[in-house]
């Protein structure tokens, strides 16, 4: 078990001087479980280094992913699961989708849930080309999930792949929170 992993697992937190003075692949690893299937941005960000604490580690990475070009961004909201998808469905989400998603019981919805939810993860995929992704620790309930897809499936596309890049750093902010420590918020 590597660190980030035994930190996340014991609930400790993993030392910022551990993060800076780790080898570029250490690096990787270690803050890995933060982004979703995108060690591409952990490799970007280990220029940054060295970090003074949490909020340091996630404004590199949202730095990173705003200036990143377009189709490395697609790429990154394209490597988050849908919402109770068929990633869920077959058990491959990454332990940190994993927990989120059934936070809200989305590894067990009704059958009418799950069926609106499956056509909204569509709709929207059809609309803007990725999947909805939302930080669903600053959801309370299933209703402000489907609230927020219904209004973001109004939104123009350019103004839509900003909100869902946002959301991809508010749920890096949770992880990072879970992985590093507190991260005051500016």
């Amino acid at each position: 078990m590597d660190l980030a992993q035994q930190a996340l697992t014991e609930g400790r937190f993993l030392p910022i001087a551990e993060l800076n003075r780790a080898p570029p692949d250490a690096f990787v690893r270690l803050l890995s479980p933060a982004v979703e299937n995108a060690p591409w941005i952990c490799e970007r960000v280990a220029a940054s280094r060295p970090f003074d604490g949490p909020a340091a580690v996630l404004q590199a990475i949202g730095n990173v992913i705003r200036s990143a070009p377009c189709e490395d961004q697609i790429r990154l909201l394209r490597g988050h699961p849908e919402l109770a998808g068929r990633e869920a469905t077959a058990g491959t989400m990454t332990a940190a989708s994993t927990t989120e998603q059934g936070r809200l019981g989305l590894d067990r919805l009704p059958a009418a849930s799950l069926a609106a939810l499956v056509e909204g993860n569509r709709t929207y995929r059809e609309r803007f080309g990725f999947p909805y992704v939302v930080a669903l620790r600053r959801r309370a309930t299933l209703d402000e999930v489907f609230d927020d897809l219904n209004r973001r499936l109004g939104q123009p596309p350019d103004v839509e792949l900003a909100t869902a890049l946002n959301e991809v750093i508010d749920v890096t902010r949770g992880r990072l929170t879970l992985l590093l420590g507190p991260i005051a918020i500016p």
